[in-house]
């Protein structure tokens, strides 16, 4: 086992079992992984508050607070890519896991070395994009005409009136909002705000930008929000502040 420095990847890992959390974690440390090991969501928030972590390895089944609940906290607190453990396959629970924010899903029981291969492509991907530039956690966030109430994911206009938003409206909304002014490519916008094992691609990134500008544009032929980058993406050109 090579030893530990501060730079290497430091995966918490969130399992009631202990025998399937410990080993876990030792086999990360074999990997040349710091590696911390807890058995319930509480002590996750505690880990999670207290020191850096770079990926949360999640287990939805637990008692009390369960994987899903946490993992849309962390979600909504930070950018700490998670990976869903779970022993049940069905396509449901996969489903629901990554609409919640997860980055990936994996099925009990699993080889060890897939999982770790699974863990180096999110934590690439996830160090390849761009940073947050605002923290919306639990805030309202205003822009142009329109105020977006995190918490509620409601989207207010001018005149108080609420308009609905689908999921993947939201998740591309708050992705352009805490990145204004950055252009986004496509690549990168299928990371931030889809998820790559809902077979999405292109050509739905642009369909969404287009439901979006129908939506929060005063004209969605010529948009003055987001607009297009040619051979580049998307770039949100307003400014955005906390309501």
């Amino acid at each position: 086992m090579k030893t530990m420095t501060p730079d290497d990847p430091h995966i918490l890992v969130v399992d009631d079992h202990r025998d399937i959390r410990e080993s876990l974690a030792q086999f990360l440390k074999k990997n040349g992984r710091r590696a911390t090991a807890v058995e319930s969501a509480e002590a996750a928030r505690k880990a999670i508050k207290d020191g850096r972590v770079d990926l949360v390895i999640l287990d939805i089944m637990m008692p009390g607070e369960d994987g899903l609940s946490l993992c849309r906290h962390i979600r909504e607190a930070n950018q700490i890519p998670v990976i869903l453990l779970s022993a049940r396959a069905e396509d449901l629970d996969r489903i629901i896991g990554l609409e919640v924010g997860a980055d990936d899903y994996v099925t009990k029981p699993f080889n060890p070395r897939e999982l770790l291969a699974r863990i180096d492509a999110v934590l690439r991907r996830t160090h390849a994009l761009p940073p947050d530039t605002q923290a919306p956690t639990g805030e309202a966030m205003r822009f142009d005409r329109w105020t977006l109430k995190v918490a509620e994911r409601e989207l207010v206009d001018e005149g108080g009136e609420t308009h609905e938003l689908s999921t993947g409206e939201y998740r591309l909304l708050m992705t352009f909002l805490t990145r204004p002014k950055i252009v986004l490519s496509r690549d990168q916008l299928l990371d931030l705000a889809f998820d790559r094992g809902t077979d999405v691609f292109d050509r739905a990134v642009d369909t969404q930008v287009s439901r979006l500008r129908r939506k929060i544009e005063t004209d969605a032929r010529t948009p003055k929000l987001i607009k297009t980058v040619w051979g580049g993406g998307y770039v949100f050109t307003a400014a955005v502040e906390k309501a």
